[in-house]
């Protein structure tokens, strides 16, 4: 209990007749990656809300290594404990790699980028001179050298072409295992959940471990 992320009967709706998330219960632990499937417009992106403490179930309990996420205090969840990597990278684009990643480290930023692939000129570049991969290494590297023990990626590589997506899914996977994160990635791709240790899929506000081949 105390290494996991849990939710415990979440619902979530915007009116009683559009119900996005259904009593859900499930658990995540640190040092894996985690891929929900599903069609769009399923709940996935507002899942990831609720663990991010961006939004607050209408029913249900969130709790961090034995925390109630929303007692505890939803600020503090997501300085202390939450990084997001988005599609888009959300990136300040008049700064360099290392000043994005500068914002929230906590580590030497430089090395992270490093890390990530990026040289040592790459890391002073503005952050628009990079290309998209190049921006998502800089995204997760940010993520990373914050230490905070989540990372929430919503399709991480939907701007991707294919062999960039395999490598920026790779690192999210290295990032579970090599530094004990808990990563949860939500995507369409079959690519990106054939790399995770487990795959949920959620549909008609339910959720269960899916197996692959099934169509999304």
């Amino acid at each position: 209990m105390n290494n996991r992320l849990v939710m415990d009967n979440i619902s979530y709706y915007y009116d009683r007749n559009k119900v996005i998330l259904d009593d859900i219960s499930v658990e995540f632990e640190k040092g894996k990656m985690y891929v929900i499937l599903g069609p769009s417009g399923c709940g996935k992106t507002t899942l990831l809300s609720l663990i991010g403490g961006l939004d607050i179930p209408k029913s249900g309990t969130i709790c961090f290594e034995g925390c109630d996420i929303n007692k505890e205090g939803l600020e503090k969840h997501r300085r202390n404990n939450v990084s997001f990597v988005f599609q888009n990278y959300n990136l300040i684009d008049y700064m360099t790699p290392e000043e994005n990643v500068k914002l929230t480290a906590k580590q030497d930023a430089q090395a992270m980028l490093k890390k990530m692939g990026l040289t040592a000129d790459e890391c002073k570049r503005n952050i628009l001179k990079l290309s998209g991969g190049q921006q998502q290494r800089v995204a997760i590297a940010r993520a990373l050298a914050s230490n905070n023990p989540i990372i929430l990626a919503d399709e991480p590589t939907g701007n991707l072409d294919e062999e960039t997506s395999q490598e920026i899914t790779s690192i999210l996977k290295e990032a579970a295992r090599e530094y004990g994160r808990c990563v949860i990635i939500v995507t369409h791709s079959l690519e990106v959940a054939k790399q995770a240790d487990v795959v949920f899929r959620l549909k008609h506000g339910k959720i269960e471990v899916a197996a692959l081949g099934m169509d999304q």
